[in-house]
């Protein structure tokens, strides 16, 4: 039996990392919302019967209620906890299609939102580790992954002249550097910290575009489509949790993994 806390479990990733491991009555599963409410109606709804979902409110910017969450589910597993999965995050949004240059003619817009992104995507996971290091360390597994992106990357931006997405880009870089200082610090006592790229993943991103958007982005996928010609388009929720898991499972600190950036494929192949 082993145990997850999954943050951002209301939809998208989140929800198929959740329906995933608590398939196995085995495994306890529980997941992190800002609404519990709603999320805890889903799981009735959907997710029937499965006596081994629990759902806790948190907003994983808020250090009081990590700790208040981590105190809960130390209650459920009786103190110890084997996986931690950090999915919640901010995605790119104003950012997504104008290059950095540009966004710095709006200082006031870029400011609020570098703050937004920053606070979200790297010093919200900073509280979310500190807060369960100590179940973590009880646990079997002892695994903390979060979920990356091949925007983080520094070689491929230079590489392929990445242009969008700058702040949002910034935010994994900064969360990549985030993970591997975690795992110099617990690497003694075991413990594994992995920053895994899911690949390209329809969450319902790409439904809205305008024809004016999509003329932005479509250098981008042009600049993919030269980085991994076989490149077929973005993959299912489902998929690309199957991915991030197996990923997981391989990896060990045994194996000299802990602290690593890898994509979906286990590599630095990020399509």
């Amino acid at each position: 039996m082993s145990s997850y806390v999954i943050t951002g479990v209301s939809r998208g990733m989140g929800w198929e990392f959740l329906t995933r491991l608590s398939s196995d009555p085995n495994n306890t599963v529980i997941g992190i919302v800002r609404d519990k409410p709603a999320t805890v109606k889903r799981v009735h709804e959907e997710l029937a019967g499965r006596s081994n979902v629990t759902i806790l409110e948190a907003d994983v910017t808020k250090y009081e209620t990590l700790k208040k969450a981590a105190a809960e589910a130390a209650s459920v597993t009786g103190g110890s906890l084997d996986y931690l999965i950090a999915n919640a995050g901010l995605n790119m949004s104003w950012d997504g299609l104008d290059p950095i240059g540009d966004l710095a003619a709006e200082p006031e817009k870029l400011s609020n939102y570098f703050s937004a992104m920053m606070n979200t995507n790297v010093l919200a996971n900073i509280n979310l580790y500190a807060s369960f290091m100590p179940l973590i360390l009880r646990g079997k597994a002892k695994k903390v992954v979060h979920l990356t992106s091949a925007l983080g990357d520094v070689d491929f931006a230079r590489d392929y002249d990445l242009t969008l997405g700058s702040v949002y880009s910034a935010s994994k870089a900064a969360m990549n550097m985030v993970t591997t200082k975690f795992a110099a610090q617990y690497r003694g006592d075991g413990v594994l910290f992995l920053g895994v790229c899911p690949g390209v993943v329809d969450t319902g991103q790409f439904n809205d575009l305008t024809p004016e958007e999509m003329a932005k982005f479509a250098p981008m996928l042009q600049k993919w489509q030269a980085y991994a010609p076989d490149f077929k388009g973005p993959v299912t929720p489902e998929a690309a949790v199957a991915d991030v898991l197996a990923v997981l499972e391989k990896c060990s600190v045994a194996n000299g993994d802990s602290g690593a950036i890898l994509s979906h494929f286990g590599n630095k192949q990020w399509l």
